[in-house]
This record gives C-alpha cells, sequence and structure tokens, in this order.
C-alpha cells in the first residue's frame, strides 16, 4: 500500500492500538525543560518508577534562565526553583543534560536539530507545542502535556489518536526579501489558526525543496499556530548534508545504514491524503500581524482588513483583538512606531536568521527610540556569529548581542516588553500578554525586525 511520509513513521512505531480507541506510540527521543517536567518527575519518583531509558532522554534548561550574565544566580525565585529541579531530576535519573553555561546549552528546539540528536524517521516529543519544530527533518515530532511527560519517562511509549495527514505544497520562486517565516505566516493566515486542526502536515513542492534546513525549521515550528498536531518535510540532500558530521548522528557503517532508510521514507508517489491544499510562493510577502493570534496576519505592503470583511460571528473577537493592539481596520501597518525589536526564539534564532538581520543593518545605525534583544537560539550560533564576524556587524551598528535562551519569546523570564509597548518579534505567538502584561506582539520575519530595528517603525525592507 502506498503511504506519506507520515504513516511510514507512525506506523513504524506503533506497539498495539485499542479498538476504537488511541494507539501506543514507541517514542525514540524525549526533550524536557524545566516548565513542564518537575510535575512528571515527582509523578514517577511517587510511584517508586524510575525513567526506563534514559539514554533517550535530554534535558535542557532553556524558558526560565536569564539572556545576561548566565554565570551568576537566577534572582527571580521561581525560575531558579525550575532549573534546579531539572538540574536535580536529570542528575537523579542520569540523564543526557545540558544545563545554563554548557556549550550545547540553549533552546531545545535549536539544540536537538545542531547536534544530531533529532533524526529523520524518529517520534519525538517533548512538554512544548514547539516540538513540532523537528519535524522538518523528516520525523514525527509533537508536543505533549505534562501527564503525558510522565508516561514516556516511565514507559518510552505514549497513547495518542492518530492524526489525519494533509499536504500542503507551496510551488514557485519566491520573491526576493521573503523568507521561511513569511511563507509560515502567509500559510496560516489562509488557514486561520484552526484550519489544521487534527492533521499532521507534509510541506512540499518546489519552494519548500528550495528551503534551508533552517527555513524548514521555522516553517514547521509553526505548524502547531494553524491547529496542526505537528508539520514535516520529506528527507532529501539538504537534509543529509545538515546532519552529517554532526556530533550524535550516525557515523560509518551505521550512517550508511540509516540513509538508506531515511531515503525510503519520503511519501509514496500516488499515497492518498485526506487533505491537499496548494499556494503559489509568488503570492507571498513579507508578512507581518496585526491582531492577537498568528491568524491575523498581512502582507507588510497590505492594509488591516475592514470589519466588513470579517465574519459576523468573528467581529466581536476581531474589534477586541484591534482594541488591545492599539489598531482601526482599514490602517496601513507600514509607518506605525514601534519600542521592542526581538530576534531570536526556537522561530527565529539560528545562524541564518542573524546572516539576515546582519546583512540588512550592515553600515546602519540601530534607531535611538527602539529597545532590541537580539538572542541566539544556542551556545553553537553564538559561536558561529562571532566566527563569521556577525557580532562586529551588529556592534558596529549600535546593537548588543544577548546571550542564549527563550528570551522574549514568553513572559517567563527577565526579557518582558512593558505594557503598552510595541515590539516586533521573530518568535512564534502574539497573543494578548505573550511577552509581558499588556505587550503588544507584531510578528515578522528576521528582515522585517532589522528594517523596524534601524527605522524605528514598521517599514518594507525592501526598500532599504
Amino acid at each position: 500500500m502506498k503511504k506519506t511520509l507520515f504513516e511510514k513513521i507512525w506506523d513504524a512505531h506503533v506497539i498495539s492500538e485499542v479498538n476504537d480507541g488511541p494507539t501506543q506510540l514507541y517514542i525514540d527521543r524525549m526533550y524536557c525543560h524545566e516548565v513542564t517536567s518537575p510535575q512528571a518527575f515527582d509523578g514517577i519518583r511517587k510511584r517508586g518508577l524510575t525513567v526506563f531509558r534514559p539514554k533517550q532522554v535530554t534535558c535542557i534548561p532553556d524558558h526560565n534562565i536569564p539572556t545576561i550574565n548566565q554565570e551568576k544566580p537566577i534572582e527571580d525565585p521561581i525560575s531558579r526553583h525550575q532549573v534546579q529541579a531539572l538540574d536535580s531530576n536529570a542528575k537523579e535519573y542520569n540523564l543526557q543534560y545540558f544545563p545554563m553555561g554548557h556549550n550545547k546549552n540553549g533552546i531545545i528546539h535549536v539544540v536537538g536539530p545542531e547536534n544530531g540528536l533529532s533524526l529523520p524517521g524518529m517520534t519525538m516529543v517533548c512538554g512544548d507545542s514547539h516540538t513540532s519544530t523537528h519535524g522538518a527533518l523528516g520525523a514525527v515530532a509533537f508536543g505533549i502535556g505534562t501527564s503525558e511527560v510522565e508516561m514516556v519517562l516511565a514507559t518510552q511509549c505514549i497513547f495518542q489518536s492518530k492524526p489525519k495527514t494533509m499536504r500542503i505544497s507551496v510551488n514557485g520562486n519566491l520573491k526576493d526579501g521573503v523568507s521561511a517565516k513569511d511563507i509560515a505566516l502567509y500559510i496560516i493566515a489562509k488557514m486561520t489558526t484552526g484550519g489544521a486542526t487534527g492533521y499532521f502536515v507534509e510541506y512540499a513542492g518546489s519552494a519548500v525543496q528550495a528551503l534551508s534546513m533552517e527555513g524548514r525549521l521555522t516553517l514547521c515550528n509553526l505548524s502547531i499556530e494553524m491547529g496542526a498536531r505537528g508539520g514535516m518535510v520529506a528527507p532529501d540532500e539538504t537534509t543529509f548534508e545538515y546532519i552529517k558530521g554532526r556530533e550524535f548522528a550516525p557515523k560509518g557503517e551505521e550512517w550508511d545504514k540509516a540513509l538508506a532508510y531515511w531515503k525510503s521514507l519520503p511519501t509514496d508517489e500516488g499515497a492518498q491524503f485526506d487533505k491537499d491544499i496548494a499556494f503559489d510562493a509568488a503570492d507571498i510577502e513579507p508578512m507581518i500581524t496585526y491582531g492577537t493570534n498568528p491568524g491575523m496576519g498581512l502582507g507588510i505592503t497590505e492594509s488591516i482588513p475592514s470589519l466588513d470583511s470579517i465574519d459576523e460571528a468573528g467581529r466581536i473577537s476581531f474589534v477586541k483583538s484591534l482594541d488591545y493592539m492599539g489598531f482601526k481596520p482599514g490602517d496601513k501597518m507600514i509607518g506605525k512606531p514601534i519600542d521592542y525589536v526581538f530576534l531570536g526564539s526556537c522561530t527565529n534564532g539560528r545562524i541564518e536568521d542573524f546572516r539576515a538581520f546582519a546583512s540588512l543593518v550592515k553600515g546602519k545605525k540601530k534607531a535611538d527610540n527602539v529597545v532590541v534583544w537580539l538572542v541566539p537560539g544556542s551556545w553553537a550560533v553564538e559561536k558561529q556569529i562571532k566566527e563569521e564576524g556577525i557580532d562586529t556587524i551588529l556592534t558596529e551598528a549600535g546593537f548588543v548581542l544577548r546571550q542564549p535562551g527563550c528570551s522574549a519569546c514568553l513572559a517567563m523570564n527577565d526579557d518582558k516588553v512593558p505594557a503598552g509597548k510595541y515590539a516586533v518579534s521573530t518568535s512564534n505567538r502574539n497573543f494578548e500578554g505573550r511577552q509581558g502584561p499588556g505587550a503588544r506582539t507584531i510578528l515578522a520575519g528576521p528582515l522585517v525586525a532589522a528594517a523596524a530595528a534601524i527605522t524605528g517603525k514598521i517599514t518594507d525592507p525592501r526598500t532599504l
């Protein structure tokens, strides 16, 4: 029977199935951070259990850690306690652990792929919705809840209902200045935040195949924002070149064996998806959001929709969202003043994102009225920034590079946007209060963020 990429991986990991119920699925790798794991570890401890397969669990603190002065104790007591709990649990159960300050520390969804811990054909979980990022390697990766983290720690298996399959193809060539983040925001704007609920999405088409691994990771990262269970891209030569030589990737004969298997994974020609959708790459321009969910996005040259263009059922939430943001129907986004810029997160904290940002700010100066946080996704990214001289470009333009961490993606550490302030952010969510109580988040890609950082307002990067 012809199968999709998702079906091949899922079926290979089925342990048992319950009639009219969930599937018991084997998990190849679990990632644990400090926010969702403490209760799970307490759960197995109270039951007198242990971690079933410790070599398949990787622990990294990322949400609560500061992005300056990491050599000092964490000041916030709640954040400090959560990081200390992860430290204690990882040591107690002898788990792979990259603590704060370790050269492999950083955001879990950046560290996993860049070290060869995430591989094609795997099933991967983490107590974090953006685990879908790892699907870019050709894997089934999805976020789980705390009770499910406990289940995987104890059994290396999980009960899951099998999602439906969806293929989203983006065909043609992207215009200049259009990034993977713009593709993702465009798709979410078209699909809405619930348009892929119940599905596992495979991204395909010539525009997707032309993306680098960093771009694919960004695309899959945002799958959850349209309701999908996860996103994935079929492994190909781009994937294999990215993985080869990474520390935890297979070597020698094991590499040859793994490569042969990975090449068998792409969707069979003629395999059927439950839903098939296609977009034209030529229709996508640099994107920006104007509301309080990632689906409220538009091309940077466009205007916020008028009220009569919104479905009657959604008008109340539409008006509420614009009131929160301080915008009006029909407003142009270009020219609106901003207060903060954030480059980073598991969505856009990789080396390619810093290269893009630097390419636009080179030879220019940071706007005086804007606070800019530039946060690498890992220490490996920070090292590369310095090796490539990107740090010099940033410094000469008036920017300061911070230390790795989740940072201003979410208000769980010191990097919070004050109430009422506007932040152009390369992260993944623009919910009310996501970056701090009362903060107003405008999602965009690295080039749009760079343009805002040097002009102090929303600017089409193509004009610079």
